[in-house]
Parts: C-alpha cells; structure tokens; sequence
C-alpha cells in the first residue's frame, strides 16, 4: 500500500531528491511484501517485533525498544499467545517452530522485494551492488543492522 502511495508520486527532476524517492519507493516496496509475509504467517505487529527482538539477540524480549513501551498485560498476553503457538518457549526464548517461522517470513520478503531488481540486467544489479557496497559498509560499520 505505501509503495502504491509512493508510486502516483510524480519522479522528482533533481538527481538526490529522485534518488532519495526511488530508494523510499524501493524500501516501501519490501514492506509491504514483509507486512504480506506476516499476515500470511498469522503474526500481528507486536508479535513481530518480539520475533525480531529475538533474532537480535534481545532477551527479554518484551524489552526491545519498540514494544518495551506496552502495558505489561498486553506484552504477557503477546508472549503468551506466541508459547500457545509453539514458536516461544516457556522462558521466551525461540524454539525451533519458531526460529523456522522468522526464517521463513525473511525469505518469503526477500522473494516478494526481488520483483524491482528483476529488470536489471546482469550488468546493470552488478555495478548497483559495486555502488552501494561502499555505503553499506559504512552504515554497518557505524551500528547500523
């Protein structure tokens, strides 16, 4: 739906304001296919920060710094329905359900996200790697995930 929205948006002239546009519509585009993936799996927007908070590393993960802020009751109730479903454990840490269910959601996005790249040739996705393969080192070298 974002990425739609974006669409109907005219192509700015300027070369930064068309890049920063086309990166926007590029990432509003995984997005929605990620929202799609977690839809498809039964996983509501609380439950999928928990998962994610987990793939980092964050235990508990009812600390993770874009749910921590939630009334105790409805983070119980969040973790408590991921145990009913098997993908927690009692101590709410991933159990293998789990872990394969966060696998798959991150594998059906990146599928989803391919289609934009697809018009690529081999020539054209090779130099857009070289190009952004700098950058990239440096957001990860900053902390970025």
């Amino acid at each position: 739906m974002l990425y739609a929205g974006w669409r109907t948006l005219p192509v700015p002239s300027d070369p930064v304001t068309r890049l920063w546009h086309s990166a926007t519509m590029l990432r509003e585009h995984r997005g929605d296919g990620h929202v799609a993936a977690l839809l498809g799996a039964r996983i509501g927007g609380a439950e999928a920060h928990v998962l994610s908070a987990l793939d980092m590393g964050i235990h508990p993960p009812e600390s993770f710094g874009r749910i921590h802020h939630l009334p105790k009751q409805r983070l119980a109730e969040v973790m408590d329905g991921l145990r009913e479903r098997g993908l927690v454990d009692a101590d709410g840490w991933f159990t293998d359900a789990g872990r394969e269910t966060k696998q798959r959601i991150e594998a059906l996005t990146d599928e989803l996200a391919a289609p934009p790249y697809d018009t690529l040739s081999a020539d054209e996705l090779a130099e857009l790697v070289a190009e952004l393969e700098p950058i990239t080192a440096r957001l990860v070298a900053a902390g970025s995930r």
